[in-house]
Order: structure tokens, then sequence, then C-alpha cells
């Protein structure tokens, strides 16, 4: 059985939850035929590798990406940097010709996009964006109903993805203020792919945006000017005729992370929320008389037997089953989806959204 050395660049919050997906890969699909061994990680302060090593098991760590990303026993890598580094590690392990797995958003704008465009063409192996929203079973469930023709031709959706942190005026800046990632990079990239993944290409797209607060704190406690959105609104047309808003927040009052969605069709329409993500609503407008039914889609995932089709879904377990998805590409030396490709895509939709912001009016995405 083929064991794959796992290198990690990055082991702040979402770098410990891909360690968790790829420890649990063993557990949740004991009958694949390769496993996933914590093997490097790269940090830049000396106490985040010590602690990744005593606690989590790496057996090597460095503050050199370069020197991790070269290492002869690293067999895969795993991007969980901040998205303005993104680049130039992608770049890096795109030259050393290792498989890779990259957070969201693949990168920051496209003038970086088209560089890691321009690498991919002589790049020849396995690659994915960690969009994990796509691996729950609810969404699995909803793309499968769109596919079959259950909902008929796609008319209207709406979706947000909705968080509260920075409602509080008081809140110190982060790094995603502080180096440009506002909440359309952060959470709406996560919409606008799921938007993507059930409904294909987009047609055109016009933007609005608010901030806040014109000045925050920032991690110094000094008050700067903030320069990124605190909640976007992308009005959308699709390529198939469907029309809808995709909205991103982290100014609503009461959200916790909640991710809505709902796509109306000739024949039929779906609802989800992330708050209740056991269940995906289905309405078939065929039948007389009838409302929206509870379809239970918890943890049923075809590949897994652990815990059982039957037990409630967290939060975690996409990420675990996109990390599968990621192995199992490399296992069998085929192309991964969402592949780097789609997250330049996603990249387009966000940066058209940006500019019809600023010249007023609808952008056609070429």
């Amino acid at each position: 059985m083929k064991t794959y050395n796992v290198g990690l660049i990055g082991f702040g919050f979402i770098g410990r939850v891909h360690a968790y997906g790829y420890e649990n890969i063993k557990y949740y699909y004991p009958e694949c035929n390769f496993r996933a061994r914590l093997f490097g990680v790269c940090g830049r302060r000396e106490e985040t590798i010590s602690e990744a090593k005593q606690n989590f098991g790496f057996r090597y760590g460095t503050a050199d990406y370069k020197e991790l990303i070269n290492h002869p026993d690293v067999d895969v890598i795993d991007i969980c940097s901040p998205n303005n580094l993104h680049r130039e590690h992608l770049l890096e392990v795109m030259k050393s010709g290792k498989p890779v797995y990259c957070e969201k958003p693949l990168v920051c704008d496209m003038k970086e996009a088209n560089e890691i465009a321009d690498a991919l063409k002589g790049f020849k192996s396995i690659h994915q964006v960690a969009f994990h929203n796509r691996f729950f079973p609810a969404s699995l469930k909803a793309r499968s109903l769109i596919e079959g023709g259950y909902l008929g031709n796609a008319v209207s959706f709406r979706i947000s993805y909705y968080h509260s942190g920075s409602l509080d005026r008081e809140k110190l800046m982060g790094w995603k203020q502080e180096k440009g990632a506002g909440v359309l990079l952060d959470l709406g990239s996560h919409a606008i792919d799921l938007i993507y993944f059930f409904l294909g290409q987009f047609e055109e797209v016009m933007g609005t945006e608010r901030i806040l607060y014109p000045d925050r704190k920032n991690r110094k406690g000094n008050i700067v000017r903030v320069e990124v959105e605190d909640y976007s609104l992308v009005n959308a047309r699709m390529k198939n005729g469907a029309i809808g808003v995709i909205e991103s927040s982290k100014i609503a009052a009461g959200a916790e992370d909640e991710l809505r969605y709902e796509i109306y069709g000739t024949k039929g329409a779906i609802r989800y929320n992330s708050m209740q993500p056991n269940y995906l609503e289905f309405f078939n407008a065929v039948e007389k008389d009838a409302g929206f039914k509870m379809i239970p889609t918890v943890s049923k995932y075809a590949e897994s037997s652990f815990p059982g089709p039957k037990f409630s879904i967290g939060w975690t377990r996409g990420h675990i089953h996109s990390i599968y998805n990621f192995l199992r590409c490399v296992e069998e030396n085929r192309q991964a989806e969402p592949s780097f490709y789609e997250g330049i895509y996603n990249m387009k939709i966000v940066e058209a959204a940006k500019i019809s912001l600023k010249e007023k009016r609808f952008l056609i995405i070429p």
C-alpha cells in the first residue's frame, strides 16, 4: 500500500484543518489502497514548527518553503499559507513537478493567475484547489439532481455566505484585511465556485460592495484606513440563461458560518443551509400540490464506510473528502477537480465583479 508523505506549507488554522484531513483518511476510507503521512511542515515561527513536530507527528520542519518542496522524501505538497504567498509557493512546486493541493483562493488577482496559467503549460502533475463546499453530500446530491434534469432548465438562483466577525467596531484587523483579501475573495470565492459547479460558466456579472467602517485598529493597535470590503453582492447571468445573486458578508448580525443557496428551475427547485447540513430541500414542480421535501443527505458518501451513511455531517467532513479526492487522483494518475484551471476561472469572475463595480456596468466574461 502506497503511503504519501505530505509537505504542508503553513500551519495556522487552515493548515491544521488540512492536517486533520490527511490523518483521518485511514478512518473514513479504510478500503482505499493508499495512506497519507504528515511528514514535513513549513512555518514562519520556530514555535509553530516545534509544536507541529511534537504534537502532530511531523518528522521534519523548516522555515524555508523551497527546502520543504524539494525535500526528496516529500511526495505531495499542500499550500495553506496566506493568499498573498500562494503565487511564489505554487510556482516553486510546479518547478519541482510534485502533485499540489492549494487552499482557496488560488492567488490574489488575475496578474498572478495568468502567471500560474503559464506555469501550468509545462506542469504534468496533479493539482487541486480546496473548494471543499463541493464535497459535502448535500452539494453532491444537488449536482446530481441538476444533472439528472430534475430541476429542468435553470431559471434563477441566490447564494449567500455569511459571517458576523467584522461587525464589531473594536475588533482588530486580521491579516486578510491587511493583505487585501476582502470578503469577495475570502467567502465569495466559495459561493462563486458552487454556482459554477452547479450551473456552469458565467456570461456576465456586475458587483457592488460596502466597507462598514472606513478605519479600524490594526494588530498593533494603530488606526488605519480599511481598503477591502466587508460585504459584496454580485448580480450574475450564466451561459445557460439562469440569473441570480451572489452575496458574501462578514457583517451579517447573528450569522455563524452560514452558506445558503437556492436554485429554481422549470421543473423543480433546491434549497440548502449549512447550519442544517444534513438535509437538502427539493421541490418537484411536476407533482401536484407538492411542497418542499427534506432529503436526508447526512454522511452519504459512496466511497466511505465510516462512521456510516446515517450519521450527521460536520464542517470538517467536506475538507476530508476534498483531500481524499486529491490523493485518489494522485494514486490513479488522473487530473483532479476543481483543478487550478477552475481556480483561475474563479479568479476571473472575482476580478470581473471588481472591474464592473468601478465601471458601473455589467461585464461580459470572455
